[in-house]
């Protein structure tokens, strides 16, 4: 049984195990393409902690007949579980790998603490029939194998909001069939972050590369926060077919003196600023 799994040996296959996130990255590394090292807490550390919890049976009693339209019931259900899920006593064997992952990675990277995001993985992501990203939840800077320890816990606990137990119900996928990993990893203090399309996701337009981002971290631009700036390149001649620049007000950064991610106020004078230069659109367009 692997409770924990490196980043650089997942694949698609990987997907029972470590959920569409983490098999996504293990096959940009294999790809050769630049990714921040980290590593997975598998599938199974979470099937350990809830059945070592004994907490399973309660939990799809609880949402067997919930009406997801009824609000109230919702997020009485939702609190109740999670709550649950934060409670129950992590068994030792999962808290030491997670560390021991932890650590390795601090190694890698030549620091005693590296600040990482703990992210969600779920096994049911991208399916044809539904997207199931972004239903659950992700941590960012965190520093510290207590503080890592404790967003995998809290991760785990997002497989059970209000959101993602009624997205499940609607599109008629059973609660006991989703499983959840976490990816740990090393977290990019970025000038600029964003998303990138390798096809034109308006059109399905497969000789364009779509490009959005905005200021600090991306996190921004995922929740919808800001509007980012957009490029619209051809694949073939590399030319930049449309630009839009945004006023981008806001920006996720680190905050060293409450240490954690913050939105803060962009300066005046960058906030109609384009937040990339040709070539690094380029050298972006190259990758996808």
């Amino acid at each position: 049984m692997d409770l924990i799994l490196d980043f650089r040996k997942l694949n698609k296959a990987s997907l029972p195990l470590v959920g569409g996130k983490n098999a996504s990255l293990g096959e940009l590394i294999n790809a050769g393409i630049r990714v921040p090292p980290g590593f997975a807490v598998t599938t199974d550390s979470y099937s350990v902690f809830m059945e070592k919890a004994g907490i399973n049976d309660t939990i799809f009693s609880l949402l067997a007949d919930l009406d997801p339209d009824n609000i109230e019931a919702l997020n009485q259900t939702a609190e109740k579980i999670q709550e649950m899920i934060k409670t129950a006593v992590i068994p030792e064997d999962v808290q030491k790998k997670i560390g021991k992952g932890y650590s390795l990675l601090c190694e890698k990277c030549e620091v005693d603490a590296l600040p990482v995001a703990v992210r969600s993985s779920a096994t049911a992501e991208d399916l044809p029939t539904a997207s199931f990203a972004g239903q659950q939840d992700t941590y960012l800077w965190i520093l510290s194998t207590d503080r890592v320890v404790e967003s995998v816990r809290k991760c785990w606990a997002s497989l059970y909001t209000p959101r993602a137990i009624s997205y499940r119900v609607k599109n008629d996928f059973p609660h006991e069939k989703v499983l959840i990993s976490v990816g740990v990893q090393k977290m990019v203090n970025s000038r600029a972050a964003g998303v990138m399309f390798t096809l034109n996701p308006t059109d399905g337009d497969i000789s364009k590369v779509v490009i959005e981002g905005s200021w600090g971290l991306g996190e921004t631009v995922v929740s919808g926060s800001v509007n980012p700036d957009k490029f619209v390149v051809d694949k073939v001649m590399g030319e930049i077919n449309e630009r839009t620049i945004s006023t981008k007000h806001i920006e996720c950064i680190f905050d060293v003196e409450k240490g954690e991610t913050v939105d803060a106020d962009v300066d005046e004078d960058l906030q109609c600023t384009c937040c990339l230069e040709d070539q690094e659109i380029k050298e972006l367009v190259k990758t996808a």
